[in-house]
């Protein structure tokens, strides 16, 4: 996001009223698994920078829950995602926080969830 003019705009917009950007725990290990299989040492050093800097969201067992009604209804609808996707949604619905993302064909499959995409014109 960085590199992004839209985005970094949103985010200190985002941050001129909240006190810190959020992340899941899942997002976290999506991001480090990335950078560490292309063995970005450098990179990881940035991100693991940027992660203290942020409030880093762990799994509940509600979220466990809100994230099985998701699949449920992904699945009974055929249009399953990832478990990830899937669990990163509960994440946001159960902090009712708005889900930031560039992945809205995936995110807009699920029902309640409200996304925003930093990087739309």
């Amino acid at each position: 996001m960085r590199r992004e003019p839209a985005a970094v705009a949103q985010a200190r917009i985002y941050l001129s009223v909240h006190p810190q950007l959020a992340i899941s725990v899942l997002t976290r290990y999506e991001i480090l698994r990335g950078l560490k299989a292309k063995r970005a040492a450098s990179q990881v050093a940035k991100f693991e920078i940027l992660c203290a800097s942020l409030q880093i969201l762990p799994l509940s067992e509600a979220m466990v829950i809100r994230g099985a009604d998701i699949y449920a209804d992904l699945h009974q609808r055929g249009q399953l995602i990832g478990d990830a996707d899937i669990l990163i949604a509960a994440t946001a619905m159960e902090n009712g926080l708005v889900l930031v993302t560039n992945n809205g064909s995936h995110h807009n499959r699920i029902s309640g969830l409200t996304t925003a995409n930093w990087l739309a014109p």
